[in-house]
């Protein structure tokens, strides 16, 4: 499938469409039962709450060891590719730019590139300007 703006971003289907769904009605099912089983109501509250607690630490694990990661990365490969496009440090550049800027550069090919980022170092354009302005979609397909 060719990338674009549009679907650019993934999902992993046992995480986002398996466990987290399954999750959320657990917890509608224990939250409901707080209210209509009262002879049970503090075994709800308790089954609710750590429900509650699998949720928030599976989403939060996920995204932040994921995503900080993938970041790092995406920011050395920002640093690499200007390095070859304009063969000179990157350090300075990249301090200069916000991580959606840098983030969103990945997705263009050398010759928007330097144009973007012309406009966010001077226009400071957001993220997204820059992937709504890119005419020729380069694929990530591999940020989760």
């Amino acid at each position: 499938m060719k990338q674009n703006y549009n679907n650019h971003r993934k999902f992993y289907p046992p995480h986002h469409f398996i466990y987290l769904p399954l999750l959320i009605l657990l917890e509608i099912f224990g939250v409901y039962n707080i209210w209509n089983d009262s002879g049970n109501q503090l075994i709800w509250i308790l089954f609710s709450i750590v429900i509650f607690l699998l949720f928030y630490l599976a989403f939060m694990t996920r995204q932040h060891y994921a995503l900080g990661l993938q970041n790092r990365m995406v920011i050395l490969e920002f640093k690499q590719r200007y390095f070859e496009v304009f063969n000179q440090s990157p350090d300075e550049v990249a301090e200069k730019l916000r991580f959606d800027q840098i983030a969103a550069l990945r997705f263009a090919y050398d010759d928007e590139f330097k144009e973007l980022l012309y406009k966010a170092l001077h226009e400071n354009i957001s993220g997204n300007e820059i992937k709504r302005s890119i005419k020729n979609w380069r694929a990530d397909h591999l940020r989760i």
